[in-house]
């Protein structure tokens, strides 16, 4: 899946919403920063959010005030394709050609 996510902080948030199957948006936001040790602009995580939705790899739904995230099938591929990927690098494999 060539050209699936080139910005490494989409790549982290769909990792985030694989391992937790659907997080509301600040919960979401505080498992990133936890994890870059470092507090995100909002406006800039929720733009990372909103075109990863535009994109149709997370889908977002309201449950009362709150903004609820979780993976679309075609986000799920490619978590699981660059995980492949990846893991392929690590171990010394080309799977690739």
């Amino acid at each position: 899946m060539s050209r699936w996510l080139q910005s490494g902080r989409r790549r982290d948030l769909c990792a985030l919403l694989y391992e937790a199957g659907e997080l509301r948006g600040q919960k979401l936001k505080t498992a990133l920063e936890r994890h870059y040790e470092t507090r995100l602009d909002p406006q800039s995580f929720y733009g990372s959010l909103d075109a990863l939705v535009d994109r149709g790899l997370v889908a977002c739904e309201t449950e009362g005030i709150h903004d609820v995230y979780r993976l679309t099938e075609a986000g799920v591929r490619g978590v699981e394709s660059h995980h492949a990927w990846l893991t392929a690098r690590l171990d010394g494999r080309d799977v690739d050609g």
